[in-house]
């Protein structure tokens, strides 16, 4: 389980999420995005990955900081790019 102290990358549901643009903040392709994507979802992916994931109910992305939908630590094992990408293949 990563810890907030380690070097870790910090994910968000809207990296996923197929109903943002790119301009807003989605960071995959829209043919691998899905819809309203959760943190839970976002944590299975990564563990399935082995980058033991630890989720942050209660944060929110800082350009949206009314939405409280989370976002989940992974360990830094490969670039952010490939782990977000890997991630948005499994989900």
């Amino acid at each position: 389980m990563v810890t907030r102290g380690e070097d870790v990358y910090i994910l968000y549901p809207l990296y996923f999420d197929r109903s943002i643009p790119r301009s807003r903040g989605r960071r995959v392709a829209k043919k691998y995005a899905v819809e309203k994507p959760t943190v839970e979802d976002i944590a299975k992916a990564a563990r399935a990955l082995g980058l033991s994931p630890l989720i942050e109910k209660e944060a929110s992305h800082p350009s949206r900081p009314w939405r409280k939908e989370g976002r989940v630590l992974v360990k830094k094992k490969k670039a952010k790019t490939t782990i977000i990408n890997q991630i948005a293949s499994l989900l």
